[in-house]
């Protein structure tokens, strides 16, 4: 007879899809490299690294990236150092729009696709948050000192954005979309709340539809260890004047969140783009 706690690991091995063998990939599908002098130096200690006498292929296993049953990397070790995970796993990108305006009907003034492995790729996301998404701009205040405004904190949207990344369902064929318009950013990710998390306890609860991804993000430094970032990120976006984000949970397929602009950051741009021109998005 199948005990309780069997039928417990079989629901969170069958929901865990980062956890299954990439059916048809094999090692020439990875970036070994990429695993062996970035990552591996952070998830293992230079004493254990050292004394294992690991092969490359056992090395990812140990850290379930690779299935030694089938002898082939798991869908997390694709998605994490696959050559070209999309090829695998069409649904493993990112796709930014800004639009020039507070409507999808509106003019399309950049766009941007995010599509390698997530060793590299969330660097190239988080750098692209700070570089090109996140603006300061100055201003003098009645005192005549100067104070910047920032349309959004830095801390608070990356945030977001990785724990799309982490906790999005890889089985879709949708990407991540992230779209800024002139008075907020939207970002949509296929995968509702999962497993323990529900209207009422979010963003109390936590739980992981991608055990593999959710733990190389941490070890990596991309999100946090104690399960506050998304309460973190509600206030910091706050204390910045951004208001409340608002989480759509009700949508049974995707997870969205809309952030607010800064409205004094909206104001003074308006502001230098049309002097004495006061009015709202």
């Amino acid at each position: 007879m199948v005990t309780v706690e069997e039928i417990q690991k079989m629901m969170v091995d069958r929901q865990s899809f980062d956890l299954f063998p990439a059916s048809g990939s094999s090692m020439n599908d990875m970036n070994a490299a990429y695993f062996k002098f970035t990552y591996l130096q952070v998830a293992v200690d230079e004493n254990t690294l050292r004394k294992n006498g690991k092969t490359t292929k056992e090395q990812l296993a140990a850290l379930r990236f690779f299935d030694t049953t089938a002898d082939c990397p798991t869908n997390g070790g694709i998605l994490l150092f696959g050559m070209s995970p999309t090829f695998k796993i069409p649904g493993a990108y990112i796709q930014y729009v800004k639009f020039n305006g507070d409507a999808m009907t509106t003019d399309v003034e950049f766009e941007k696709v995010f599509s390698g492995s997530l060793i590299s790729e969330l660097k190239v996301v988080d750098d692209f948050i700070k570089n090109n998404i996140i603006k300061q701009r100055p201003v003098k205040t009645d005192s005549f000192r100067e104070q910047v405004l920032i349309n959004y904190p830095y801390w608070a949207l990356r945030e977001l954005v990785m724990n799309a990344i982490m906790h999005r369902s890889y089985e879709s064929n949708a990407p991540i979309y992230i779209y800024e318009f002139t008075d907020r950013i939207e970002i949509i990710n296929p995968g509702g709340l999962f497993g323990d998390v529900n209207a009422q306890n979010f963003p109390n609860a936590s739980d992981y539809r991608n055990i593999v991804i959710a733990e190389a993000m941490k070890r990596l430094g991309y999100v946090n260890r104690f399960n506050y970032g998304v309460k973190r990120a509600i206030d910091e976006l706050m204390k910045n004047g951004n208001g409340q984000p608002d989480f759509d949970l009700n949508l049974t397929t995707k997870f969205k969140v809309t952030i607010p602009i800064n409205m004094q950051w909206w104001l003074k741009a308006i502001d230098i783009l049309s002097p004495g021109v006061s009015m709202l998005p």
